[in-house]
C-alpha cells in the first residue's frame, strides 16, 4: 500500500468517526427536548397551607420528568366571583391542562372550563367529575373500608359503631358501610340528621348504645355550627369521637385520619401527566388519597380511659399531649 493510500484510509476512518460522534452526540428528533411546551393553569379555591402543599407535589412530580412545562398559578381568595376571570385567563395564556384545588374552583371550571381537561384536587367526592367528560381527580375521603379498618386498629375493643348522616347526602355511603362493618364484624348504628335541629336526638339516641362515634363527611351532621354538641357529647358520655381531620382532634376528638397534601398533588400529578401523554381525562377514573396518615389527642384518651399502644403513637403524624 502507497504511503498515500494509507494516509487517505486514516482520514476516511478519522471522518467517519467525527460523524458517528457528530450523530450520537445530536437530539433525535421527536426527543422530549424538542417537544412543545405544556402550559397548565393551576386554580386554587383559597390561598391556605393545603393549597399550597398540593400545588408543590403537583410541580414537583412533572418537572422532575421533563424541563416543558410552565405553570399559571391563580388564588380566588374563596371567592367564587372571581373563578369566571381565573378560567378566562387561563384560555387566553394558552392553557393545555387545569388542576382545580377545592371545591369553589373545581365547580367552575367543571360549568365554565369548556374542552380543557382537568384534574381536580380537595374535593369531597368524585360525583360531579364522573358525569363530566373532561375530567378525573383525586378526592379528600378515604374510603369506608379504609376509614373502618382504622377505627378497629386504633379502636379494637370498641364494636359498636354510632354514625350520623343526612339522607339526602350519604344514604349510598351508610348502605355501602353496613356492608362492610358486618364483613368486619362490626356492629353500625346508623341515625338520620334531617337537619341540624334533629341533631341532639339523633345524638342522645347514641348516649347508651354506640362504644365509638364515627364522623363522615356531612355538611348536615358535621360542621362549624355542629362542632361543638358534637364535642360535648362524646366527652360528656365518654364515647370517643373520630373525627374528619387534624382540626377536629385538636379540638378534642380522640382521632382522624388526614392526608399528605404534597402527595395528593403528586397524585394528580401522575394523572396530568398521562392526560398530557394522549390519555383522555374521562378514562382515568377519581381516586381516594392513596397514602393515610392520622392524628391523636392523648388528653382525651386518658380523660376516656382508653389505652392506645406506643407504636400507634409513634406513627403518629401530629399527637396532642
Amino acid at each position: 500500500m502507497s504511503v498515500v493510500a494509507f494516509r487517505i484510509r486514516g482520514f476516511l476512518r478519522l471522518a467517519m468517526t467525527f460523524a458517528f460522534v457528530a450523530l450520537v452526540g445530536r437530539p433525535a428528533l421527536g426527543t422530549a427536548e424538542e417537544e412543545p411546551s405544556v402550559t397548565i393553569a393551576l386554580i386554587a379555591s383559597h390561598d391556605a397551607a393545603p393549597y399550597r402543599e398540593v400545588i408543590n407535589g403537583f410541580r414537583q412530580y412533572l418537572t422532575q420528568r421533563e424541563s416543558r412545562f410552565s405553570f399559571d398559578e391563580q388564588f380566588l381568595q374563596g371567592d367564587a366571583a372571581k373563578a369566571s376571570e381565573a378560567l378566562q385567563k387561563a384560555k387566553q395564556n394558552g392553557a393545555q391542562l387545569l388542576l382545580t384545588i377545592g371545591s369553589i374552583a373545581t365547580q367552575a371550571a367543571l360549568k365554565e372550563g369548556g374542552e380543557l381537561p382537568i384534574v381536580a384536587c380537595l374535593i369531597v367526592d368524585a360525583t360531579d367529575l364522573q358525569k363530566a367528560a373532561n375530567a378525573t381527580g383525586v378526592v379528600m375521603d378515604f374510603p369506608v373500608e379504609t376509614q373502618l379498618q382504622w377505627l378497629q386498629r386504633l379502636l379494637p375493643q370498641n364494636r359498636t359503631v354510632g354514625v350520623l348522616f343526612n339522607p339526602h347526602e350519604n344514604q349510598h355511603k351508610i348502605e355501602e358501610a353496613a356492608r362492610i362493618a358486618q364483613s368486619l364484624g362490626i356492629r353500625l348504628i346508623a341515625r338520620e340528621v334531617q337537619s341540624p335541629k334533629t341533631l341532639p336526638d339523633a345524638l342522645n339516641s347514641l348516649a347508651r348504645e354506640a362504644d365509638v362515634l364515627w364522623g363522615i363527611t356531612d355538611q348536615t351532621v358535621l360542621s362549624p355550627q355542629t362542632a361543638e354538641a358534637i364535642l360535648l357529647f362524646s366527652f360528656r358520655n365518654r364515647i370517643p369521637l373520630a373525627g374528619l381531620s387534624t382540626p377536629w382532634v385538636k379540638a378534642g376528638a380522640l382521632y382522624a385520619l388526614d392526608r399528605d397534601y404534597t402527595d395528593l398533588g403528586a397524585q394528580c400529578g401522575e394523572q396530568a401527566w398521562q392526560i398530557v401523554h394522549g390519555r383522555r381525562a374521562n378514562t382515568l377514573p377519581p381516586v381516594p388519597p392513596r397514602k393515610v396518615m392520622y392524628a391523636l389527642n392523648l388528653k382525651t384518651a386518658r380523660y376516656m380511659k382508653i389505652d392506645i399502644p406506643k407504636t400507634l403513637i409513634d406513627g403518629a403524624q401530629q399527637v396532642f399531649p
